[in-house]
């Protein structure tokens, strides 16, 4: 097959355009794909599609022959994936995989495919008793710490706005290797080919559960309600090593190899993990409010004259602003035609994430607006960022009354540091409801300082962003984990060799994409350790 790349079209082409465009460039073509496509909007006025198509020929070396000096033009890659280990037949070793998010469901998923037959223990609940759950919180404010918007099947990543893609490098195209997983149970198949892929959470709901139906049919097991709070441990010339872990039922379940992908807001666990002398360290993450606009007016400063165009869909948007204060402030986990939500795990604490299904037709564009912090802002060692998201949850809990209601103002109100008391044109979308207050006292001085700087430079760059009714929730917290959690040889602890931290709450992703190729990376080196292991005695 061959590539050809940077092939540009007018928004409104039609298919017989795109076939005369591979035509003329390659000449005679029996049969072609599209791998990828994406949107130029760098001129409003002309947006483009650019597309990649792989295409067979006639003559292979002929055409790359002629096209030689075209940097655009070049061999097909082998993007297929390939298992790294296999188990050998009758292996009585089954290896553990702690959480269910998009880390912990690739590495059980992948263990299961290379025969492993994993063990998979998730704290929560399957994943439509887990969403009952959280609607249940967010209409009558009754929070399972057990069953939210951060533990159950699926993760936090299932109730987001299902984005796929990644800044990550990927030569080994474990990403692809999750795209195609994604599909095969039954994610749309563009997310194959499109350039910002998304799935949105009632497709995510299914995905899930076909995933978990392909694991146990390979041998794995699922074990729901499964809260690991304690590990196992030998010691060792060089620190510690996996035996087993220990669940709040105190059932012990033996285990050499434990993928531990337990997600950004585990607390009890990572607690756990410092007393058991796991090496952790404090690491930046950031921390801000939720911004509404009414998500036409996105539409029109992105796509002018095309908003609402149907290959368009709702326009999105990435902004950075780095302040006389010497922080940045950058928006976070854009949600086109989403909502905001309530994602706390806490009683008594409040935390806002964003939301979106597949259509993004909600009226509100919704994204965190978030300041970076670093450890010497909550010295005191590696759960010191967990005591700094804590307390400014519960000055949000208060500030929104007690209810689980957030917290809200309006910019205008905000930029002037006066209380807002009444909704404007822009309805904020939180469920429970909002409490309209002053956010100044929700979080740092030194980050509402920044965020009022920003704004109005956000408000140049998207015409609008800085309007008086835009609607600021708080607050944005579990941005990313706050700690991370070391890794040497083989991908296992620094000192706990058969432990490996992976995904989000261990500190190597951002995302559900990520999250996935980490959680591959981590299982082909569960893998290889088992068959080493093995393969030595």
């Amino acid at each position: 097959m061959i590539r050809l790349t940077e092939l540009k079209l007018p928004l409104d082409h039609d298919a017989a355009a795109l076939e005369a465009a591979v035509l003329e460039r390659l000449g005679a073509v029996r049969r072609f794909s599209v791998s990828r496509r994406a949107v130029d909007a760098r001129r409003k006025a002309q947006i483009r599609l650019t597309y990649t198509i792989d295409a067979e020929v006639a003559d292979e070396p002929s055409v790359l022959a002629r096209l030689a000096g075209d940097g655009h033009v070049g061999v097909t890659p082998d993007t297929a994936y390939r298992m790294v280990a296999r188990a050998p037949d009758g292996m009585a070793e089954r290896p553990v995989v702690i959480g269910t998010g998009p880390c912990g469901l690739l590495a059980g998923l992948l263990l299961a495919q290379m025969g492993f037959r994993p063990i998979i223990l998730e704290r929560g609940k399957v994943v439509r008793e887990r969403t009952k759950d959280t609607w249940a919180f967010w209409r009558k404010s009754v929070l399972n710490p057990e069953s939210n918007v951060q533990f159950g099947e699926g993760g936090a990543g299932t109730f987001s706005d299902g984005k796929l893609y990644s800044q990550i490098k990927d030569p080994a195209f474990r990403g692809r290797k999750v795209l195609t997983e994604f599909v095969k149970a039954g994610a749309p198949e563009e997310i194959l080919f499109v350039g910002r892929p998304h799935i949105g959470t009632f497709r995510l709901v299914s995905m899930v559960e076909s995933m978990r139906a392909e694991v146990q049919a390979l041998g794995g097991e699922y074990r729901f309600g499964s809260h690991v709070v304690d590990l196992d441990l030998a010691q060792t010339e060089r620190g510690y090593a996996m035996r087993g872990v220990v669940l709040a039922s105190g059932e012990r379940i033996a285990a050499s190899h434990v993928v531990l992908a337990v997600g950004h807001s585990a607390r009890d666990t990572f607690e756990m993990l410092h007393a058991r002398g796991v090496e952790m360290v404090a690491k930046p993450f950031s921390i801000g409010f939720r911004i509404e606009h009414p998500q036409g007016m996105i539409d029109a400063c992105r796509w002018g004259q095309f908003a609402g165009h149907k290959l368009l869909g709702a326009a999105d948007y990435k902004l950075v602003h780095h302040c006389a204060n010497g922080r940045s402030v950058y928006s976070f986990c854009m949600c086109p035609g989403g909502t905001v939500v309530a994602a706390a795990s806490e009683v008594g604490r409040l935390v806002t994430n964003g939301m979106s299904q597949y259509s993004r037709a909600e009226r509100n564009a919704n994204a965190g607006i978030v300041v970076g912090i670093s450890p010497e802002d909550y010295p005191g060692g590696p759960l010191a960022g967990i005591a700094f998201q804590r307390h400014w949850e519960e000055m949000a809990f208060a500030a929104g009354g007690g209810t689980y209601a957030a917290p809200a103002q309006k910019v205008a109100d905000f930029l002037a540091g006066r209380a807002s008391t009444t909704v404007g044109s822009v309805v904020p979308s939180y469920k429970p409801g909002v409490n309209w207050t002053d956010l100044s006292g929700c979080l740092p001085d030194y980050a509402i300082a920044a965020i009022r700087e920003a704004l109005p430079a956000f408000g140049r760059q998207i015409a609008g962003f800085d309007m008086a009714d835009a609607v600021l929730t708080g607050v944005e917290t579990r941005t990313s984990s706050p700690l991370r959690i070391p890794r040497g040889a083989g991908l296992q602890s620094l000192n706990v060799s058969g432990l490996y931290p992976a995904g989000e709450g261990a500190g190597f992703a951002g995302g559900i994409l990520s999250a996935g190729v980490d959680g591959i990376r981590v299982a082909e080196a569960v893998g290889l350790a088992i068959v080493g292991s093995i393969s030595q005695l």
